[in-house]
């Protein structure tokens, strides 16, 4: 076969399988194949059926600073600049306010259910922070989660009574046996008395001192790794967990 009938077929056959990964990723429920435009309209989505007013909020959002600068304009010259300036104004702020109402429909919704602390644990920065949904769970259901980042090793508890308290104990006592030195943080989401709400989970665990680098941060994982190894395989919490909330969680991280 002639080099150049080859090269066509290549070309052909490369054109073929980038539309069919298009048409994948257009019918996708995915969240990950979603762009960003899809991301939001499905954030929207979902917000709205908690939180109808997001659409005037945003629409405020946008139009108070616009119209702030527009009436700056019209005193100071040139006038179109505070235009432009106010357009630009406007749309940061009308995903700031769409970005906090969004988030906090997220929050209302999972409130409650089994396994909701990963909804929190995933608005840390995925750079410097890796979050371990349900790295255990008793026959009560409650369970723990782990977060790994700049700010230490953090353990989070969900549950109620005697037994998440002996649990996180327990898995405290794993983790810092593995950990050398370095202190393991812990949390018990909920509402009551000493508990963290979900809602100021992942600012409560973003606030923590620095006190490791990226090579601490890489040795304690391979150290967590071979911990997690030993462990038997989990009976996962009964209950819906917030896997369907992927496409609303990227949407809003650092927007």
């Amino acid at each position: 076969m002639p080099k150049s009938q080859a090269a066509k077929e290549l070309a052909a056959k490369q054109k073929a399988e980038a539309k069919a990964a298009k048409e994948r990723r257009k019918n996708s429920d995915n969240p990950r194949d979603w762009g960003t435009w899809k991301q939001l309209v499905e954030t929207y989505k979902m917000t709205r059926t908690t939180d109808p007013a997001v659409l005037w909020w945003s629409l405020g959002g946008f139009l108070v600073p616009l119209i702030v600068f527009v009436v700056i304009g019209l005193f100071v010259k040139p006038w179109w600049i505070y235009l432009v300036v106010g357009i630009f104004a406007g749309a940061a702020g009308a995903m700031w306010l769409f970005s906090r109402r969004a988030r906090r429909s997220m929050y209302a919704r999972f409130k409650g259910q089994p396994g909701s602390a990963e909804v929190a644990l995933s608005q840390l920065d995925k750079k410097t922070w890796s979050a371990t949904p349900v790295i255990a769970v008793n026959r009560h259901q409650d369970v723990i989660h782990r977060a790994l980042g700049p700010g230490g090793l953090v353990l989070v508890a969900e549950g109620s009574g005697n037994g998440v308290r002996q649990l996180l104990a327990s898995e405290k006592h794993r983790h810092e046996q593995v950990a050398f030195g370095v202190p393991v943080i812990t949390f018990v989401m909920g509402e009551g008395k000493d508990q963290v709400p979900l809602e100021q989970l992942s600012t409560k665990i973003r606030k923590l001192p620095k006190t490791l680098n990226a090579a601490q941060i890489a040795e304690i994982k391979s150290r967590l790794r071979a911990l997690d190894a030993m462990r038997p395989r989990l009976p996962m919490p009964k209950g819906p967990m917030p896997t369907s909330s992927k496409g609303a969680r990227s949407a809003m991280r650092g927007r």
